[in-house]
């Protein structure tokens, strides 16, 4: 990721603006500015945005100017005003509209409506004649609002004080750029593809190949999930909103001097970016709350869309600058507004295409819904609270990218090479069409590529991006390596690691100098001295049965009194890892553990991992330990925190637990258990497992009572061979009581040392939050089950638990049904994030929406999460057994965003590993059929769940064998298709198949041409089925 700065525009000015889209569409449209605009001098770039206007002057023009409208209509009648007629100010046609029924706001968007490059609005006053010259339209936008969310992915914080960038004018070295346009455009991150030239076929010949020439596969300045300084679009043209009256008509008369340069000029190549603000400009503008910053997401399927949080902006009346309720170090804002308004949605970074690529359409669309809001109607009033209140509602906020704070994108990505005959360089296309194409000098490639380019078509390399000039709406780059055949596992994942820039080499012999030498090692005399030693105590871990880092044990002994005597006991990596030191600095970096299908890429040292910290069975161990005194009822009675020393009598896996807990009175022989400490026989240990299990229940159900929600999605598994590693065999990983037994406990001690290290450092404790869910999201999700017939309540995380439990039914399809469900409820879930407490002030906002809990931290994994490591170097100094970090609050959260950023990657990481196997599975045992339940139905496609599987896929009808016709309607906020398929040799007649949410149908999986890619087909209903 990277960071962008967005300009917010003033909520009026917002919704003036016509490049806003319609919350609900599907594309938003925008004129580009043409031969009208004037000239701007590059030197005063931050004017072209904020220019002499505040959003109250603003707003009280266009109330007035609302107002005059109203009056000369009245004059005027009977008939009806006509807005922006053919021939004035280089308008389209807009309906006529009745001036009673005319707000400011469907006013001031008539006059709009196929606006053409001039300034934002245009005063009462005499009009140029026929004969002015129209602006020219341009650009052409596709803006979807997303739904991509994560509870467990992360936003990346931003840094207060980046660096400038070595080269200003076009983002310097590698840095991705933000496409060109005039002041006024609200471009997107870079230069997108040619999936819109198809839909030109008005346009000259020539003009249409010299774009799709130029035009790149998913370029995106920003990189695939970035972090960038963006802008909503209000304050961009707001600037030119701001010209003197006598200056309007003869800004859209006068020529585009630098079109004209860059057309008449020998050469000099157009430039293809806008030119960055500085680091000053930037500065001002998110002090004053004209710029906003956040971490950019783009699309992994629609690379044209890209989305910021949209942050919370102060009216003018509440004085100057942003009224985020988050320190902008974050990274991430409030989505509500002050006075209770409710939350927005993202901000949309829009996407830019060729020149001449538009289509009316869009901002017709757009002006007829504006509008049918009819504020007057409604309101009878114009006040800018009124309009304030539209915007949020109805209309979808869009930004700019004007600066990069902070490029966290790897600039790597793996695709393949392509010929040029002519040309000095090879054509490189990444596999992850975010990425752009890149030109590559031939002298990287292969030695023989240019007389043999046919035998490289199926080599995966490496490429890495080393600049994008701002003239080229391809990078440029190198070539790293080369990985081998495309659709073999290994070259594979090793893409996937690269890109994803996670750092998978073995460590260096200075980092394993950092680790002891003198091996076998064994603890020293004096730790005992400062540990209570609980080698005696029956100790065990529970782990997946090929775990190798163990980094957590349970304890549980029954006292006198009736209690339990409770312990989780965790791997002390804290003491190994000295802060400062080059392993410390090399995990920081890497920050999480990656876990794969075939193998895991450490965070730590296998030394460390696998043998010095972890809590092997029958072996002295460091560990921190948190001891409660607990009622059989789940009541904790005590606490105690501190270091210790123990000695771990037996390693189960979860199956073992789960075998004790499904026969209490009969427990296993030593035959089916691992090797067991003698001390401790097999019967006290199945005893201290169902204790364990009894208690977790009351855990459990007392966390779910006071508001806890859990979202479960499948998970998949594989069996390998272990001769070739590919994949024999899968399933869906089965979710037990054995490992609802561990997740109490580590949530348990999660939260207790929340509130110590927070209670002795509230400056400096690393806690992790779970902000609420998008409202906006929540409440079209809200209507949508409501026309279902399901009875789900979103009020409140603990209400939607219950609501999802209770009323799915019971019957064999009712966890289809809930999966399904929960998969639409995750998407208005917010990410959790790590982050620093003494930077983000508002305890409020520590909250955990799904565990609704006030304080949550990691620290029960600090093998493979360095979050935790921090954690345990705060706890040791809250407990006065080691020396405070001597971080900051600000290196706290750097690290903290760092660690968001990795942990997102991971995730990423691990699901494409999945995605990979199962694609290889398909192959090599496919074709497969199952079941499958409708998830979400488009107008021309639809996603389905296998249930056999859990995997979830598209299907697309016309690419259905058989299928006659096919027809989509949507009831309210209820999609339905209509497939009819052609009648065959045991048919009368046609066949129709009714598809929507919750539809049972038939799909089969099979393996595509492409390597490592695989499809579902629709199989073709009987009639008695249909």
């Amino acid at each position: 990721m990277m960071y962008c700065a967005l300009s917010s525009a003033s909520n009026l000015a917002e919704i003036m603006e016509p490049r806003w889209q319609a919350k609900g569409s599907s594309h938003s449209r925008e004129m580009r500015h043409g031969s009208s605009a004037p000239n701007m001098p590059q030197k005063d770039a931050y004017s072209r945005l904020l220019s002499q206007h505040h959003s109250s002057a603003f707003r009280a023009y266009l109330e007035q100017f609302a107002r005059e409208q109203n009056l000369q209509t009245d004059h005027n009648r009977p008939g009806p005003a006509g807005i922006g007629a053919p021939g004035t100010n280089g308008c389209s046609p807009h309906p006529a509209k009745d001036a009673e029924s005319e707000s400011c706001l469907s006013l001031y968007m008539g006059k709009l409506n196929g606006r053409g490059g001039g300034p934002v609005f245009e005063p009462p006053g005499p009009k140029p004649g026929p004969g002015a010259r129209r602006p020219r339209r341009g650009e052409r936008r596709d803006t979807n609002t997303s739904q991509d969310a994560d509870i467990e992915s992360s936003e990346e914080g931003l840094l207060k004080h980046p660096k400038p960038p070595k080269k200003q004018q076009h983002g310097g070295g590698g840095a991705f750029k933000t496409p060109a346009g005039d002041a006024g455009t609200n471009s997107p991150v870079g230069p997108t593809g040619g999936q819109q030239h198809n839909k030109q076929k008005h346009k000259k010949k020539n003009a249409a190949k010299n774009k799709m020439d130029a035009a790149p596969e998913g370029g995106r300045s920003a990189g695939a999930d970035s972090s960038v300084t963006a802008a909503p679009k209000g304050h961009i043209d707001r600037a030119k909103s701001a010209q003197p009256q006598d200056q309007v008509h003869s800004a859209q008369m006068t020529p585009d001097k630098n079109k004209s340069k860059n057309k008449g000029g020998r050469g000099k190549k157009k430039q293809v970016f806008d030119v960055y603000l500085s680091t000053d400009e930037v500065s001002m503008g998110l002090k004053r709350g004209e710029l906003i910053q956040g971490p950019l997401r783009i699309n992994p399927k629609k690379y044209h869309e890209a989305f910021a949080p949209s942050p919370v902006i102060k009216s003018d009346t509440d004085g100057e600058g942003s009224g985020e309720s988050e320190n902008p170090a974050m990274g991430t804002s409030a989505r509500g507004s002050t006075g209770g308004a409710q939350p927005s949605p993202d901000v949309i970074v829009e996407a830019q295409f060729s020149d001449g690529e538009h289509d009316a359409t869009g901002t017709d669309a757009l002006a007829t819904k504006v509008e049918m809001m009819n504020l007057q109607a409604t309101t009878g009033s114009h006040s800018s609270g009124d309009v304030k209140t539209v915007a949020d509602k109805f209309l979808q906020r869009t930004g700019k990218v004007v600066y990069i704070l902070q490029r966290k994108h790897s600039r790597a990505a793996t695709g393949f090479l392509k010929f040029l005959p002519e040309k000095s360089f090879a054509m490189f296309s990444p596999v992850d069409h975010r990425v752009p194409r890149v030109n590559v000098p031939l002298a990287d490639c292969p030695a023989d590529f240019a007389t043999r380019p046919d035998d490289y078509a199926s080599i995966l390399f490496i490429c890495r991006i080393t600049d994008w000039p701002g003239d080229s709406t391809f990078a440029e780059g190198q070539l790293v390596k080369s990985l081998g055949l495309a659709g073999e596992i290994e070259p594979e994942t090793e893409g996937i690691l690269t890109e994803y820039d996670v750092d998978f080499a073995e460590f260096s012999e200075d980092v394993l100098q950092c680790l002891p030498q003198d091996l076998p090692w064994t603890i020293p005399a004096d730790e005992f001295t400062k540990r209570r030693d609980l080698r005696s105590e029956c100790i065990f871990t529970i782990d997946p049965a090929t775990a190798r880092d163990l980094d957590d044990a349970l304890s549980c002994k029954p006292l006198p009194d009736g209690n339990f005597e409770v312990g989780v006991h965790i791997a002390d990596v804290s003491y190994f890892v000295e802060e400062g030191c080059l392993l410390d600095s090399v995990a920081s970096r890497r920050a999480t553990s990656v876990y794969l299908v075939q193998k895991v890429v450490p965070m730590l040292p296998r030394l460390l991992c696998e043998e010095l910290c972890s809590l092997n069975p029958m072996t002295d161990r460091l560990t921190f330990s948190v001891i409660w005194k607990i009622t059989p009822e789940g009541k904790i009675l005590s606490e105690w925190f501190g270091r210790s020393v123990i000695r771990s009598c037996i390693k189960l896996s979860y199956d073992h637990a789960q075998s004790m807990i499904d026969s209490p009175d009969a427990p296993p022989g030593p035959e089916q258990l691992p090797p067991c400490a003698p001390k401790h026989p097999v019967a006290e240990i199945h005893r201290a497992v169902l204790d364990l299990h009894r208690i977790a229940r009351r855990l459990r159900a007392q966390r779910f009572e006071s508001g806890a929600l859990r979202l479960d999605q499948s998970k998949l598994s594989f069996t390998l061979d272990k001769e070739s590693g590919m994949p024999q065999g899968c399933y869906i990983y089965q979710y037990r009581d054995s490992n609802k037994l561990v997740e109490e406990f580590m949530l348990l001690a999660n939260m207790a040392t929340a509130h110590r290290i927070y209670r002795s450092f509230p400056q400096y404790a690393l806690l992790r939050r779970h902000p609420p869910p998008q409202t906006k999201m929540v409440d079209d999700l809200t209507e949508f089950c409501d026309q279902m017939g399901l009875s789900l309540d979103f009020s409140s995380a603990g209400a939607l638990h219950r609501s999802l439990n209770e009323t799915l039914g019971t019957d064999q399809y009712s966890l289809a049904r809930k999966e399904v469900l929960t998969n639409m409820c995750s998407r208005p879930m917010q990410m959790a994030v790590y982050f620093c407490t003494g930077v983000l002030m508002d305890e409020a906002q520590f909250r955990h929406y799904a565990l609704n809990v006030p304080f949550y931290t990691h620290f029960t994994s600090p093998i493979r999460r360095y979050a935790d490591v921090i954690v345990h170097r705060l706890l040791g100094a809250a407990l006065g057994c080691s020396p405070h970090p001597s971080l900051e609050a600000e290196d706290v959260q750097r690290q903290a965003s760092h660690c968001n950023d990795k942990k997102t990657a991971s995730k990423r990481v691990q699901e494409l590993s999945s995605e990979l196997f199962f694609a290889a599975f398909v192959k090599e045992s496919g074709p497969l059929d199952s079941e499958a339940m409708v998830m979400g139905v488009l107008d021309q496609s639809f996603d389905v769940l296998v249930l056999k599987y859990g995997v979830q896929k598209r299907i697309y009808c016309k690419a259905l064998q058989g299928l006659k016709d096919f027809r989509f309607r949507k009831v309210g906020k209820k999609p339905e298709l209509t497939l009819v398929w052609a009648a065959d040799g045991s048919v009368r007649g046609a066949v129709e198949q009714e598809i929507s949410i919750f539809t049972l149908v038939e799909v089969q999986l099979q393996a595509d041409a492409a390597p490592m890619k695989y499809s579902a087909t629709l199989k073709c209903p009987s009639p008695t089925g249909s």
